[in-house]
């Protein structure tokens, strides 16, 4: 087999899997005879590891999806391969833009670790592609960014919270539990929580602002550029893919990353409303945009620690001052 992984130290957060474990991940999920003739690690996901493999027989290539092991999970991150593959029968409504699941294993029993193998999507990333137009014609890619997530964000939910559960009564409940696991991942992670833990507290004595949302909807958790796929020959943009849900929820739309990115700068992404929609301005919505802003933003510092960014880790604690102020 022809193996090409990423070189990392061990003291990185992703660590690969050896040839003789993607071989026997291939036999469990194609069967005994299955022969991997190819392994490339992507390096383009910054959470789980990923493969694209070709077999012996097989036209098309699939891919390998293996997520850290347990022990280097934050609990604000548990088992997130587990709700997206729990997710997929609510995103049946954009199924034709993901890939399919062909094989998924939470046993560890050939890997300590869950995997997933999906079908390979053809086209180029966003954030690589995007650029190659002028940008007069960006709008286009945003209205169908925007016509995307509006089609997510009208199914209808039976709980608060992640999909794969745990699911919660009500929507202040589902975000006041996710900000106390945030700030309980920064306590294990060595990093002061004190503002994130402020967060939760204002979230909770007016958390009536919150349950001012009654009706959960899915959330895309994690959809923007760097997740959507392009038709590389197109004259106009064209998104053809998109990719990684593995932090789906239910709630409130606006608490969805797709939204803070949408309204993150006016420029040509104001395209997205024009198909989603306009977005709700009223105090009560503005004053729950800055707490999932700061829900975010805890993620956020999660990630970039993860990530060794010892500047970006220092430069939230100003981000989530701001947000407090505006909250307090």
């Amino acid at each position: 087999m022809d193996f090409q992984p990423v070189e990392r130290s061990s003291e990185e957060f992703q660590q690969p899997l050896t040839a003789r474990e993607i071989e026997g991940v291939c036999r469990r999920a194609f069967g005994p005879s299955a022969v991997v003739t190819s392994a490339v690690e992507l390096g383009t996901g910054m959470y789980n590891n990923v493969y694209r493999l070709t077999l012996a027989g097989q036209p098309q290539p699939v891919i390998l999806r293996a997520a850290p092991p347990e022990s280097r999970q934050f609990r604000s991150e548990h088992q997130l391969m587990r709700n997206e593959y729990a997710s997929q029968p609510w995103l049946s409504v954009i199924a034709p833009l993901m890939p399919q699941v062909l094989a998924a294993d939470w046993s560890h029993e050939v890997i300590t670790r869950d995997w997933m193998i999906q079908t390979h999507l053809e086209g180029v990333p966003a954030p690589e592609h995007l650029g190659t137009y002028p940008r007069t014609a960006w709008p286009t890619f945003f209205r169908q960014m925007g016509a995307v997530t509006r089609s997510v964000h009208d199914v209808r939910g039976p709980h608060f919270g992640p999909v794969g559960g745990p699911g919660h009564g009500t929507w202040s409940e589902a975000v006041i539990t996710s900000l106390e696991e945030i700030a309980a991942d920064l306590d294990g992670a060595g990093l002061d929580a004190a503002d994130v833990r402020k967060v939760a507290a204002v979230a909770a004595h007016d958390r009536a602002l919150l349950d001012e949302v009654t009706e959960p909807r899915l959330l895309t958790g994690d959809l923007w550029t760097v997740n959507a796929l392009m038709d590389p020959a197109a004259p106009e943009p064209v998104i053809t893919g998109v990719l990684d849900f593995d932090r789906t929820w239910f709630g409130d739309p606006a608490a969805d990353w797709t939204i803070r990115m949408a309204t993150a700068k006016e420029d040509e992404r104001t395209a997205f409303w024009d198909s989603y929609g306009a977005p709700d301005r009223s105090p009560a919505a503005v004053w729950r945009a800055r707490v999932y802003e700061a829900r975010h933003l805890g993620a956020i510092r999660l990630e970039r620690h993860r990530l060794a960014k010892v500047d970006a880790v220092r430069d939230s604690y100003g981000a989530m001052a701001e947000v407090l102020a505006g909250l307090t």
